[in-house]
């Protein structure tokens, strides 16, 4: 993984282990193995433009108290799921970290101008080729 242009410290995240879901025999209910993991992005040292473009995020894990709330429970180590957390907290952050080029306004050529208003008359055509004729004359 590459390094990340804002790195997330340690201390402003609250880990808290859970037992995990789903099958593994009779050890999956004696040992809480799995990971919740939350940052709360308002309270986060984070410049204020990241903070601004993570909570505009459409993102389920995102609270609307602007808490990210991370579940992991892929691995049987519960340091394993504490690392694979951090890495998709990051990962999000990563996400926004750069701001997004703006869009520039740009015309459609004169040739694909006639190219699409050449297709809908062929379209027309075959439409018209497909309806019923009439004696009209």
């Amino acid at each position: 993984m590459p390094d990340p242009l804002y790195p997330i410290r340690e201390d402003e995240i609250e880990f808290s282990a859970i037992r995990a879901q789903g099958a593994g025999g009779q050890n999956v209910n004696k040992v809480s193995n799995a990971v919740h993991l939350r940052y709360s992005i308002p309270g986060s040292t984070l410049p204020d433009d990241i903070k601004q473009r993570l909570l505009q995020l459409n993102d389920q894990r995102i609270t609307q108290d602007g808490v990210v709330v991370i579940k992991a429970q892929s691995s049987r180590s519960l340091e394993q799921n504490r690392q694979a957390a951090m890495e998709r907290l990051q990962a999000l952050v990563d996400s926004v970290a750069l701001p997004p080029k703006p869009r520039r306004a740009t015309r459609p050529t004169r040739s694909s101008q006639i190219e699409r208003l050449d297709t809908k008359t062929e379209r027309s055509n075959v439409k018209k080729q497909r309806q019923r004729v009439s004696d009209a004359d």
